[in-house]
């Protein structure tokens, strides 16, 4: 089976270098593992600090967001006959061990679409993160009927059934609620799997901050509306 990792990445040149280092080379069930960034518009050394890592680049010229960006590097997996791909951030907040945990339910074809949930084991976790991740849970269950501990994870796999299935329109933020009911529709096997989150002063600026939830909410209500 082939694996492709995508990652979404803007302005994130003091710590990708490092993020893509610490990516497995080889993982069981996967015989070809390949990873490729999305350089969303990055007006810093982004580019430079990718091409340092010897992996697959596609750059946006402007910054999109990174529903966009995920989007792109989904499309690219397609067109390189991936059988998973695995979505993984570009700020350190993921442990790079944690892909192969998301990875394996699909390879037992025991789901198509797995979560890397922060929620599923006690961490320590700062509070107004708890807050918001309620808050993007709840709305996602109240507005799309999609039941999850971590919505908005940034770590997830997903089957070729999945990413043939999954049509992400959302371009910032809300894309990872739009997953789930797309998920939903399609009605794929969903599961979550425990992942260990990493907070950092760098991981907790580059962040959605606090504030994000309330556009996010009306960018729920306008798809939920129509």
């Amino acid at each position: 089976m082939k694996a492709v990792i995508v990652i979404p990445a803007f302005n994130e040149s003091a710590v990708v270098y490092k993020v893509l280092k610490s990516l497995p080379k080889k993982m069981r069930g996967i015989t070809h593992l390949e990873t490729v960034v999305v350089n969303d518009g990055s007006t810093d050394s982004t580019s430079v600090e990718i091409k340092k890592n010897n992996v697959n680049q596609v750059n946006h010229r402007l910054n999109r967001g990174v529903g966009a960006a995920t989007k792109t590097g989904i499309e690219w997996a397609k067109r390189n006959d991936a059988d998973i791909v695995v979505t993984f951030d570009a700020d350190g907040q993921h442990h790079p061990d944690d892909i192969e945990k998301v990875i394996r339910p699909i390879i037992l074809n025991r789901a198509d679409l797995v979560i890397g949930s922060r929620f599923k084991k006690k961490q320590n976790i700062p509070f107004d993160r708890l807050l918001i991740n309620w808050f993007a849970n709840f709305a996602t269950l109240f507005l799309f009927g999609v039941l999850s501990t971590d919505s908005q994870s940034g770590l997830r796999a997903m089957s070729k059934r999945a990413m043939e299935s999954i049509d992400i329109r959302s371009d910032r933020m809300e894309f990872s609620s739009e997953v789930l009911l797309e998920a939903r529709r399609h009605r794929l096997k969903i599961k979550e799997v425990p992942i260990k989150a990493i907070y950092t002063n760098y991981s907790r600026l580059k962040g959605q901050p606090n504030t994000n939830a309330f556009p996010i909410m009306a960018r729920f209500l306008v798809k939920f509306l129509r």
